[in-house]
């Protein structure tokens, strides 16, 4: 994508941004887009539904935002309180200042301090990709928060990695290096992000282009880039933390969903039922689909939540 594309894309978005705080609603009904203020940050966030609802906290991926679930929100949003953030540096949430490198405990906790804020301490979360991270720190820290989990393509066990990318993430840990940070800034890109969108898809003609053009407006923007670059540099941060995730999961078996796309060139489907054995009863669901399920089946997995978690309220 060119330079000349990027800055038109910026301009375009940014009108919709602007456009969409002026209404405080979106085009889809029930849809509300508000930015409060978290930790001295704007922080963008979407939300529907009846607060009276159970609600879902929908945490996304990389190089995404809370607009991955655009087409998920609306399907929930009878039988849920929805809350989808934007973490900082993403999306259309601002990012910190440049100095300490952004990691995925400050992340995380950016995400506690919104959910207080918004008087949220009891959610089901839904993680996917970044989120899973985010979501599970929060989950051990705050057990009595959760009122469910929700996975999808995120790997919180070794063997939910694809074996050549995992032996590049262990190869990250320690100090970050000039040549370290170098090819993490390759990888926060739209040649990235086009691959996580259309490889595996079943039918990569049906993928609607709206996703990867959101995701490049963040990808083009320097503070959002340097996030992004920060967190893919933290990724080993998590491996260390999968012992603690897995005992959580094994002693407290919060009701658990996976809904995965099975041809994900980086988190496989072993992963998949690597949770699920985790948490006895919990429902495993594979889709023929990539990274970003969601593109493809959010239907399915729509129906998924509504059956497992609508009538529960816990």
């Amino acid at each position: 994508m060119t330079i000349q594309k990027y800055n038109s894309l910026k301009s375009l978005t940014l009108v919709a941004s602007l456009a969409a705080a002026c209404t405080g609603t979106s085009h889809a009904a029930g849809t509300s887009y508000q930015t409060v203020e978290v930790d001295g940050l704007k922080i963008f966030y979407r939300e529907a539904g009846q607060s009276a609802k159970p609600t879902i906290v929908l945490l996304h991926g990389f190089p995404s935002s809370s607009h991955m679930f655009r087409d998920l929100i609306p399907l929930l949003s009878r039988d849920f309180h929805v809350i989808a953030p934007d973490y900082p540096g993403m999306g259309q949430s601002e990012a910190p200042a440049s100095g300490a490198a952004v990691t995925f405990d400050y992340e995380a906790a950016s995400v506690e301090h919104l959910l207080k804020k918004l008087g949220t301490t009891k959610a089901i979360l839904y993680m996917q990709d970044f989120g899973g991270p985010i979501g599970m720190r929060i989950a051990t820290q705050h057990p009595e928060w959760v009122a469910g989990l929700i996975f999808q393509n995120i790997a919180i066990t070794e063997d939910g990695w694809e074996p050549a990318r995992l032996k590049a993430v262990k190869a990250n840990k320690g100090p970050a290096t000039p040549e370290k940070r170098a090819a993490a800034e390759g990888r926060v890109s739209i040649a990235t992000d086009l691959n996580l969108y259309r490889h595996g898809a079943a039918d990569a003609a049906k993928l609607n282009p709206d996703a990867w053009l959101s995701d490049a407006f963040a990808i083009a923007d320097a503070d959002s880039h340097r996030v992004m670059t920060d967190l893919q540099l933290d990724i080993p941060s998590n491996l260390d933390l999968y012992g603690t995730w897995a005992q959580y999961l094994s002693t407290k078996k919060p009701k658990t969903l996976v809904v995965w796309g099975d041809n994900d060139p980086i988190f496989t489907s072993h992963g998949a039922d690597a949770i699920g054995a985790l948490v006895p009863g919990s429902s495993v669901k594979h889709y023929n689909a990539g990274h970003f399920a969601l593109e493809e089946q959010s239907d399915d997995i729509a129906a998924q939540i509504i059956k497992a978690y609508s009538s529960t309220g816990e």
